[in-house]
Parts: structure tokens; C-alpha cells; sequence
């Protein structure tokens, strides 16, 4: 079948099926074999691997997931693609198209249906990226690693570090979570039809046991400490956590107490080890 990077084939099969790019679900086809290709190798997958892939578009990087996988899990909310992608994917039995909304999938029920190691291998709707990444980090199913096509500034915010102004809650959860690299750079001239803005491809390599890895007591305060301290950010710390958790006020001063940060330190300059010390210390205090 044809070279679907080819942008010229694409156009063709946009007009075959009488289809139109959506700007509102950011369908943004990749046309850049070379690009393809740096994500198919750094995904390392092998033939036992089941691979997820959120917005397959037009089946570009399905086929060759379908290629080198046990099995495919190709994930599209847009169901006018369905014709389009039947076509494209005709000689891919390995394949399963499944039209919805990814972030309404019950990832637990995969574990019924397919077998580890699983893999997420996609070009992100760049508007639903942050959400898409928490959900897979916070799935109960296990998805050894991530290698996903992402906006530049979203992947500059994953690999942040404390006083950068990108540096969030987003940063926080997926380094304690994952070892985060960069792939790749690239640029907008390698989409149909190009977006305004550049995109990375970033590797997130999960941490078989995250709390374990950081000697953490408590996730679930881990979260909640940090969730609070970057959601005002203009605030102290002392009172982030006053206003964004049900911590007492002997608790937080307790905590803060016990630590060596000034009366004034923000969220912002703690990194994830320090976040960590300080949810061990709340769980001692509760």
C-alpha cells in the first residue's frame, strides 16, 4: 500500500473518503517518514508487546506498530475516520480499532482482554495531552512505556525543574512516575496540515514501583501536597497547603517546622524528593 507519509497521499485519500483535517480534535497527519521512524525505534517494540495508540489519524504509525507488535490498540474519537482507517488498515489483522474517547476508557478492563507488557505509541491531540499522560500514569493498568508526540512546551514542562516557570504539577507526577527524556525534536513542517506550533517526541520510561524508588509512605498525600502547592502558585507553601488540603494548621506547621525551607518557601522550588520529605513527614504527623 502507499507511503502514507507521502503528503501528497494524503491529500489523496483526504479527498477519496471526502474527509477535511479537524482543528478541533487536532488532526495533525504526520508525513515525515524519518520522524516515523525515530518513534518506531525508540518505542523498542518486539512481538510480544501490546501497543496502545491514541488518534491513529490515518493508520501512518498503526501500520507499522502492526507490524512489529503482538497486537494493536488503536484508539480514534472521530468516527467519520472509520471508512478511512478500514482501508488503510485492511492488511493489518492485529489491529483493533476502537472509536472512542480515549479519556472515558476504562483501562482496568484491558487487562481482560490483552496481555502485557503494554506500550503507549502516539501523536497526542495536543489538547488533551496533559490529561491523556495523567490518565495513563494513573491507570491501574501497567504501561511499561510511553513514547508520545507532543507539543514543545508540554515536553519542556515534563522535563522541568524547580524555578523554571514551567515547572508544575504536570513535572512533579511524571518524574516521579517515569524517567523523561527527548526523543526527538520536531518540526511543524513534518505535519499535514502543519500545526503553529513545534512538537517533541518524549520517552517516558515508568518506574516499575515509583514509591518504593523515592521511599514514599503515602501517594495519596504525596498527590495531595503537591496538587495544592502548585495551585496557587503566588502562595507560600505554609498556606497552599492550608487552602488546597484538609491538613490542620498544627499539621502544616509541624511539617514546615520540621523541615529546613524559610517561612516563605514556595511550591515551585521544591523538587519531586522534596516533595516526597515532606509527604513522609505529614504521614507521620496524621
Amino acid at each position: 500500500m502507499n507511503d502514507l507519509t507521502r503528503p501528497s497521499r494524503v491529500v489523496e485519500l483526504l479527498r477519496q473518503f471526502d474527509l477535511s483535517p479537524s482543528k478541533g480534535l487536532g488532526q495533525n497527519f504526520l508525513v515525515d517518514r524519518n520522524v516515523l521512524e525515530k518513534i518506531v525505534a525508540l518505542a523498542d517494540i518486539d512481538s510480544s508487546d501490546t501497543c496502545i495508540e491514541v488518534g491513529p489519524g490515518l493508520g501512518t504509525l498503526t501500520r507499522e506498530l502492526a507490524a512489529r507488535a503482538k497486537r494493536v490498540v488503536a484508539i480514534e474519537k472521530d468516527k467519520k475516520l472509520s471508512p478511512v482507517l478500514a482501508h488503510t488498515l485492511a492488511l493489518c489483522p492485529n489491529v483493533d480499532l476502537c472509536f472512542a474517547d480515549a479519556l472515558q476508557v476504562n483501562w482496568s478492563e484491558f487487562l481482560a482482554l490483552y496481555t502485557p507488557p503494554f506500550k503507549v505509541v502516539a501523536n497526542l491531540p495536543y489538547y488533551v495531552t496533559t490529561p491523556l499522560v495523567m490518565a495513563f500514569l494513573e491507570s491501574p493498568l501497567y504501561f511499561e512505556r510511553l513514547v508520545i508526540l507532543v507539543q514543545k512546551e508540554v515536553a519542556e514542562r515534563m522535563l522541568a525543574t524547580p524555578l523554571k516557570g514551567d515547572y508544575g504539577a504536570l513535572s512533579v507526577a511524571v518524574q516521579y512516575h517515569c524517567e523523561v527524556s527527548v526523543g526527538a525534536k520536531i518540526a511543524a513542517t513534518s505535519f499535514f496540515p502543519p500545526p503553529k506550533v513545534a512538537s517533541s517526541v518524549v520517552v517516558l520510561q515508568r518506574r516499575a514501583d515509583p514509591a518504593a524508588y523515592y521511599s514514599l509512605n503515602s501517594q495519596e498525600i504525596f498527590f495531595k501536597i503537591v496538587r495544592a502547592s502548585f495551585g496557587q502558585r503566588r502562595k507560600t507553601l505554609r498556606n497552599a497547603l492550608l487552602g488546597g488540603t484538609e491538613l490542620s494548621l498544627s499539621v502544616v506547621e509541624a511539617a514546615l517546622a520540621r523541615s529546613t525551607w524559610p517561612d516563605n518557601v514556595r511550591g515551585e522550588t521544591l523538587d519531586v524528593k522534596a516533595f516526597v520529605a515532606l509527604a513522609n513527614i505529614v504521614a507521620e504527623l496524621i
